[in-house]
């Protein structure tokens, strides 16, 4: 496959070239018949078929298994060969050792797959059913065998089933596979069905106790099914194998060739199966416990299809084999939902059906799209030149459900040479924007899908191969490289196919003669980071090997550079020199095993996971360094070190990429040469552990003292600080980990004492948490580096000194699966107990190395030491918070149990809590935002503190419920005993309520002074806290008693309670702040600066704030106190508080005046009103007596105010002006001829003389000037420049009056008479108008 073209006379050599074993474990030599001359081969020597074996020295693929782990020396790592990662478990090993030597030649081989939901794989050998996961490396110890049912001569492949014929599907029940790599809590069943028969079994739950029954069901003759479960006892295997093979013919030709399974929500071990017959057919398999009901749904899904057949007759043919491919849209099923969506590849489309679970099983069909037509933009265009015919070979969609990959070959004609090929290539569709599919309930016929990108090529000529091969072939998508997918064909090859630089690359997986054929591909699980990890293959007998990321970018090339097929590439030289070339190009160096091949995992590193872009002077000097730091291991001596790494660069990086800090990281996180890996759980007990890291803290010592003896050592805490902290931590890091090893074997020694029998395994639930966070830490590394998939996680747990942060991120995001809900609660408080003291231990080990070596560290200045990072705070907040909802939740808990769960909690607080100190301190340092942070720091500590407290106080209640009087003295002393500790950690951190009611309880008035005189933190610090607790329970005497003892700290209390602030200025005799502080709070809005607190100084106050009396009792307070002062401008102040108890009376009748309804809705009785607001309501409420109380307003006020209001002054006017009806004043004036007596009279009662009088008459009172300053009464009056230039007065306002031109001389004549107070009984003499 996947070759050059060429003429390919007979097929069945490539066909049988693995069905006989003559010698084993050696290469099959080439047919004589498949030979060709020498002459028509480019390379000598070399056969037709390609295959490199007869020729040259491939060595076996166990010579490729490394039979001791690599050593930090990693030039042998091949960057761009497989890695491998596991043995077959030993149960598969022996079942192939019999198998092949009982089976015929001519037999089908061995048959398997992979599960990527669950990463679960499996193997059909002989008669049984082998299941484990390629996650771990101790497969053996999880293996699940199945047995194949028979027929009666008790033979499997030969007669029915047909071993290389099975279609496999795992029913995850409850979707934990990929979270977790223990297996041990899940639950799965298995779907398993022949192409050829039809037959289905169904295992309802593979990991259940005891023997396993499969429930079966045969096709008939008829079209009807027959059900056979080993338990009902109603028809024997026999008859039904009989009644299978009379309706085999009914089967005949066609045949399942895809295979989907669902888990039906909300029920026990349901699910259902969807399987598609090369004959047009979708059968629907219902699976139960009970049995297995088969329907076929649809009997005629694709028609005619219009591609012309090879011979060029232009008439439609109907396609056989088709519809080939099913998959579900969404990998996962989402229990929420009551639906599934799933795709199904016909000979032209996509299309799209639905699974409704509820309220009966049942598939309606949404959409369908032509992807093979005559339009080249929704998908590939047919009857081109030169094409003949256009085969989908299969269908996958990425994870998100959003993106469909099919697999298209086709068959081509070079009408140059008229040779025949086939073009291989990817078409890639996604979901048109704006068409929300997932809420479709009705068939959809509108366009769906559009062209990702155009279609991508992977093989522009290959040879031409039969119908049957095509159709045997697989794709997979989702492993990295992002976007990559592979291939997988029915000669046992897979290629990753990657579109990088603008071109399709291809990487073949390419392993000896005896590893077999490839049986599947995968990918490695996400851990958390959303994406999927590398691609994993399963061999026939070679086990299971990894494709890097790095190996697939460095050893692809571009096609047909290198062939697809088995058979080997046509030009291997070239593609040897191309990858050296692409490796140089690129600047990408080949990575240590030891160091950076831990580098890829989810943390921030380079754009391409496990590629680090180093220069070749990053190269030379840290080989530079090694060499000179070996030498001193060997001689002592540095000779001039320093001057040497200076001119080969190693000073220009900072942080981890510093040469120093690789070379150190490589010294911790060294691999072992020796490890044992097939004893599990008991690896922590072993010496080799113990002395590993001890010889790693050796060498990191010794590395200290070159940098010390070098003078490198002054350079890095100079010039490169970051690098120089990461050196130190891995000496933290690495202290840390051989206290966690020995925490580790300490309580599995304790367990084997208490049990009095072996370790006991991870699956039973005396398995201590540590050693299970082990595992998955182990297991993450794992995951994110292929490298390591072949060790134990134990080996990769205490060899990755340098990532020990991962323990906290497991902690974070995985700790319900080491510490289970369903286990039992005291279970659940020993582990967590266990898991808080691994915390623990790992964090004081690393503080107390740093304050041991504190000579060695750099200035700490903005440096964030590892145990301060986000990650490691969230672990810890992980546990501390299980650890919560245990003790809150719990009320009937064991004492002692209590009492542990207390002790370990209080200590990984106080870790916590030092972290986040530590963290707040560099951001601020840094000068970097923190107040988020800082949020959080608050937030965690006041719940573990006051949390903790609260369990003190239990402790003591609860050993005194039935006390007599006089005990509570014992029970102080128990308090203050048990909370000692609590109160440190609340000192230090600032815990103050927590120092609040330990005080309180504790009725210490000189614990109290003391921790206020201590605790100076910002706003006065825990004494600020102290008057607020006062304050808020209203214990004002208290607050200002105390207060006595700390001025200064209650002074910037009282700042912003201006309520006691005037009783303390009071006491301390400073009577004018005092009557200015009373005077700003009678007059302040509601809620500006009078808390809650004051709600309880007037019992008649209401909710919203102090009434209008209370504000005139405080303005009477201020004047009081200012007389007291009598200070220089004391009279000035008693005006201004005269007016503003003037203006609270004011509003106090106008209320009065307005409707009781109003006054009420709006609040008016509760709060103080702006004067602009009293003149506003006065204008607007239309009673005549309100425009005249706005003018007496006006007059209270500051003649700032007035200046500045002074459009507000004319509008009182144009009101007062409009409340009389002038011009019936002037038709009766007229009509009845009033004397100037009875003029003066009636003008008296209108409101433009009473105005005038408050505002101009000669016994106006008014605060700060009159109000001619402002609007003078004629404009002949008016003698200050700038009120003349404004041409503003009381007689231009009245002049815009409607009935002025009539009624003027009337208006200005109550205006005048006003401002003089004429008295009309002594009136003599002319009238001022005149």
């Amino acid at each position: 496959m996947f070759s050059p073209a060429t003429k390919r006379p007979n097929f069945s050599s490539r066909k049988d070239r693995n069905l006989g074993q003559a010698v084993p474990n050696s290469p099959i030599t080439p047919l004589t018949e498949n030979r060709r001359s020498l002459n028509e081969n480019s390379i000598p020597n070399r056969p037709s078929t390609g295959t490199p074996a007869p020729w040259t020295s491939r060595l076996s693929v166990y010579a490729r298994i490394p039979q001791l782990k690599k050593s930090e020396k990693g030039d042998e790592i091949d960057p761009v060969q497989p890695v491998y990662v596991g043995e077959f478990p030993q149960v598969v090993r022996d079942e192939q050792a019999s198998f092949l030597q009982k089976r015929v030649p001519g037999d089908a081989s061995i048959f398997g797959g992979m599960d990527k939901g669950t990463a679960l794989s499996w193997i059909i050998c002989g008669n049984k059913l082998f299941i484990w996961s390629y996650l771990t490396s101790v497969a053996s110890k999880k293996c699940v065998v199945l047995e194949l049912p028979s027929d009666e001569n008790g033979d499997v492949n030969r007669n029915n089933y047909h071993a290389n014929s099975w279609l496999l599907c795992v029913v995850d029940w409850h979707g934990t596979f990929r979270s977790v790599g223990k297996q041990q809590g899940n639950s799965a069943g298995v779907v398993l069905c022949n192409q050829k028969t039809r037959t289905v079994v169904y295992w309802p739950d593979i990991y259940a106790q005891g023997d396993v029954a499969p429930v079966i069901s045969f096709a008939s003759s008829d079209g009807s099914e027959l059900n056979f479960s080993p338990g009902n006892g109603n028809i024997t295997p026999n008859k039904l194998w009989q009644h299978s093979r009379l309706g085999s013919n009914s089967v005949g030709s066609s045949s399942f060739n895809s295979l989907i399974a669902s888990a039906v929500p909300d029920t026990q071990h349901k699910c259902i199966a969807l399987a598609s017959s090369s004959n047009g057919e979708l059968w629907q398999f219902q699976c139960s416990p009970a049995g297995i009901h088969r329907k076929q749904i649809y009997q005629e899904i694709l028609g005619s299809s219009s591609q012309s057949n090879d011979s060029g007759n232009p008439n439609p043919i109907r396609s056989k084999g088709y519809p080939k491919s099913l998959t579900w849209r969404h990998s996962s099923l989402s229990l929420e939902k009551s639906n599934r969506q799933f795709f199904l590849l016909t000979d032209n489309e996509i299309q799209c059906f639905r699974v409704n679970f509820s309220p009966d099983l049942n598939v309606t069909k949404l959409w369908s799209h032509e992807i093979i037509g005559t339009d080249g933009d929704l998908g590939i265009k047919k009857d081109l030149a030169g094409q003949k015919r256009i085969w989908p070979l299969d269908v996958q969609v990425d994870a998100h459900g959003k993106v469909i990959t099919i697999l298209v070959a086709t068959f081509c004609k070079d009408r140059v040479s008229s040779s025949s090929y086939t073009q291989y290539s990817l078409l890639t569709m996604q979901y048109k924007s704006g068409i929300n599919i997932s809420e479709s309930v009705e068939p959809i016929h509108e366009t769906v899908l559009e062209k990702k990108s155009p279609v991508q090529v992977i093989i522009p000529k290959a040879r031409v191969e039969k119908e049957d091969f095509l159709f045997s072939m697989k794709l997979r998508v989702g492993g990295k490289p992002s976007g990559s997918a592979v291939i997988l064909s029915e000669d046992g090859t897979a290629t990753v196919s990657h579109y990088y630089g603008n071109s399709t690359r291809l990487y073949q997986f390419d392993l000896p003669y005896d590893a077999g054929k490839v049986l599947d591909a995968s990918v490695f699980p996400s851990t958390d980071d959303g994406e999927d990890g590398a691609w994993v293959v399963l061999t026939e007998k070679a086990g299971v090997w990894a494709i890097p990321e790095k190996a697939v970018l460095l050893g692809g090339v571009e096609p047909p550079e290198r062939s697809l097929s088995r058979k080997g590439s046509s030009n291997e030289g070239s593609a040897q020199e191309e990858r050296r070339n692409l490796a140089f190009a690129t600047n990408i160096a080949p990575r240590r095993a030891s160091s950076e091949a831990w580098d890829a995992g989810d943390r921030q590193r380079a754009a391409l996971t496990g590629v680090a872009r180093r220069t070749a002077r990053d190269e030379e000097s840290e080989a530079l360094l090694s060499h000179l730091f070996h030498d001193f291991l060997l001689s002592g001596q540095v000779d001039d070190s320093l001057e040497k790494l200076r001119n080969c660069g190693a000073f220009e990086r900072d942080g981890e990429t510093n040469v120093f800090a690789r070379t150190s990281k490589s010294i911790v996180d060294t691999l072992a040469k020796h490890w044992t890996t097939t004893r599990g759980a008991e690896i922590v007990a072993m010496a080799v552990v113990s002395t590993q890291l001890s010889d790693k803290q050796q060498k990191h010592k010794k590395f200290l003292q070159f940098l010390a003896l070098s003078r490198c050592h002054e350079e890095l805490c100079s010039k490169q600080r970051e690098s120089l902290q990461i050196i130190m931590e891995h000496g933290e890091k690495l202290i840390g980990m051989i206290q966690l090893r020995e925490l580790q074997n300490m309580i599995s020694q304790n367990r084997l004492a208490g049990a009095g029998s072996p370790y006991s395994s991870s699956e039973s639930g005396i398995s201590g948490s540590l050693w299970d966070l082990i595992q998955l830490v182990g297991e993450r590394a794992r995951r994110n580096t292929v490298l390591l998939m072949d060790r134990d996680n134990a080996e990769v747990f205490y060899s990755k000194v340098s990532d020990i942060e991962e323990v906290f991120y497991c902690l974070d995001r995985q700790l319900e699966y080491v510490i289970s809900a369903e286990l039992p609660l005291m279970v659940q408080i020993q582990r967590a107990c266990e898991l808080s003291n691994a915390c623990v231990t790992l964090i004081q080990a690393a503080t107390h190395y740093k304050n041991e070596n504190h000579i060695w560290y750099p200035s700490p200045e903005g440096l964030t030491p590892w145990y301060c990072q986000p990650v490691v705070r969230n672990g810890q907040w992980s546990v501390a918070s299980f650890m919560l909802q245990l003790l809150n939740d719990r009320t009937g808990l064991d004492m002692s149990l209590k009492s542990d769960l207390y002790s370990n909690l209080e200590a990984l607080a106080e870790v916590l809590l030092e972290a986040y100190t530590g963290a707040i301190t560099a951001k601020v340092e840094r000068g970097e935002e923190h107040k988020g942070l800082l949020n959080e720091y608050w937030n965690r500590r006041d719940t573990l503190l006051n949390s903790l407290y609260q369990v003190v106080k239990g402790f003591v209640e609860s050993g005194y419920q039935d006390s007599n009087e006089g005990i509570e003295e014992q029970k102080e002393v128990i308090l203050k005993k048990l909370s000692s500790s609590l109160l440190s950690i609340a000192k230090r951190h600032e815990g103050y309520l927590t120092l609040w009611n330990i005080c309180c309880d504790l009725n210490d008035a000189v614990l109290l002074r003391n921790i206020m005189h201590e605790s100076m933190g910002p706003k006065a610090g825990f004494s600020y806290f102290v008057f607020r607790q006062l304050y808020e329970s209203r214990q004002f005497s208290k607050l200002l008693r105390l207060g006595e003892e700390f001025q200064e700290d209650l002074s910037i209390f009282l700042q912003e309670h201006q309520d006691l602030r005037w009783l303390h200025e009071l006491f301390l005799h400073q009577f004018s702040s005092a009557s200015e502080t009373l005077q700003l709070l009678a007059l302040s809005q509601d809620g500006s600066s009078i808390s809650s607190a004051e709600k309880g100084i007037n019992p008649d106050s209401g909710t919203s704030g102090k009434k209008l009396v209370e504000r005139r009792r405080l303005l009477n307070l201020s004047k009081i106190a200012v007389l007291a002062g009598k200070d220089a401008d004391y009279e000035t102040k008693i005006k201004r508080i005269e007016a503003d108890l003037k203006i609270l009376k004011l509003q106090e009748e106008i209320i009065r005046l307005l409707p009781s309804d109003e006054v009420v809705e709006k609040g008016m009785e509760q709060r103080l009103l702006p004067p602009r607001d009293l003149i506003e309501l006065c204008l607007k409420a239309e009673i005549p007596e309100l425009p005249l109380l706005a003018f007496e307003v006006l007059a209270w006020t500051s003649s700032s105010f007035r200046k500045a209001n002074r459009s507000l002054l004319e509008e009182c006017w144009k009101c007062a002006a409009n409340q009389d009806d002038w011009g019936k004043l002037y038709e009766a004036s007229v009509a009845e001829g009033w004397s100037d007596e009875d003029t003066l009279r009636v003008l008296r009662e209108t409101m433009l003389f009473q105005a005038s009088n408050r505002c101009y008459g000669p016994g106006t009172e008014t605060f700060e000037g009159g109000f001619d300053e402002v609007l003078v009464l004629r404009q002949e009056n008016m003698e200050i420049p700038n009120l003349k230039d404004s041409g503003s007065s009381v007689e231009t306002i009245l002049m815009q009056h409607k009935d002025f031109p009539d009624a003027g001389k009337l208006m200005l004549t109550a205006v005048m008479m006003g401002s003089v107070e004429i008295d009309v009984r002594s009136y003599e003499g002319p009238s001022p108008m005149e």
